[in-house]
């Protein structure tokens, strides 16, 4: 049977995020210390174990189908890659940034400076873009340590949360754009194998609306019950049943996790009790 190779970082927080998302959507790695690749024991998938700035490479090549990857460095190495799915983990920021004590503090002050960044191509779009000349040093990793040491004005690099910045006295100047963890697709890969992509998706996508989404469940008086159930979004509408207790009736709805509060806020200002909230594992819908 044919198998799908998906590829995903050697090592560091995306790979435990990509290896935790498979587990999450019941894909079974067989996963030995220091493997270059592995297979899964309930699902017609292999995974590779490269180094994240070579995978764009592998993807173009067609030697993976796939790939769980940063979509920084797709934009950086593989802007002619689609990806198919943004699946909201390793979220970070491409960022400038220069010395807290610096005089610039926008993109137009740092043209004809000099920049420091292990994002080349897409500095050179972006300053392009922008009408900005600057002189580009190219270091791969601990770029922040170029404005100290004399060799940059400013950095071009991934922000998470911002504390590299700071410990390294920097201060964040302009945002290039923002980034997550997507799943990439080979230009190569055959027609039987988008087939096992599609299930893939369809499963990425259950987990994920399940991650963004909470289950509730509240009482609510009857004469307050359509003011109720207008808060609630809900998949399509909210499910009402009648209680013991005249009066009264159980609402059931999903809510957006981003929304959680603000809704829970309403509903008790409208006089619902008794509010139960769980998470959801899986959302299929």
């Amino acid at each position: 049977m044919n198998k799908i190779r998906i590829a995903v970082q050697k090592s560091g927080r995306l790979n435990q995020d990509s290896l935790r998302i498979l587990k999450e959507i019941g894909i079974s790695i067989d996963n030995g210390k220091d493997q270059l690749k592995a297979a899964a024991r309930n699902f017609p998938l292999e995974v590779f174990y490269l180094r994240n700035g070579d995978i764009p490479q592998y993807l173009r090549d067609g030697v993976v189908d796939a790939a769980i990857i940063g979509e920084n460095v797709l934009i950086e190495k593989g802007n002619d890659i689609e990806f198919v799915e943004r699946l909201g983990f390793s979220k970070c920021k491409v960022s400038i940034a220069v010395p807290k004590n610096a005089t610039a503090n926008a993109l137009k002050d740092l043209d004809g400076k000099r920049i420091a960044t292990s994002y080349p191509n897409t500095v050179n779009k972006y300053l392009a873009a922008n009408n900005i000349s600057a002189q580009l040093h190219t270091i791969n990793g601990s770029v922040e340590i170029a404005p100290n040491i004399g060799l940059a004005d400013g950095i071009c690099d991934i922000v998470s949360s911002g504390s590299t910045l700071y410990k390294n006295g920097l201060k964040e100047i302009e945002v290039l754009f923002e980034s997550e963890a997507v799943l990439a697709v080979s230009p190569a890969i055959s027609e039987d194998k988008k087939v096992i992509l599609e299930k893939i998706q369809f499963r990425l996508k259950a987990v994920l609306k399940g991650r963004n989404s909470k289950y509730v469940l509240l009482n609510a008086p009857n004469d307050k019950l359509s003011e109720i159930i207008a808060i609630l979004p809900g998949m399509k509408s909210p499910t009402v049943l009648p209680l013991a207790k005249d009066g009264w009736s159980s609402v059931h709805s999903v809510i957006n996790k981003g929304q959680f509060w603000q809704i829970i806020d309403a509903l008790k200002e409208k006089g619902a009790e008794g509010i139960l909230v769980c998470p959801i594992e899986n959302m299929v819908v």
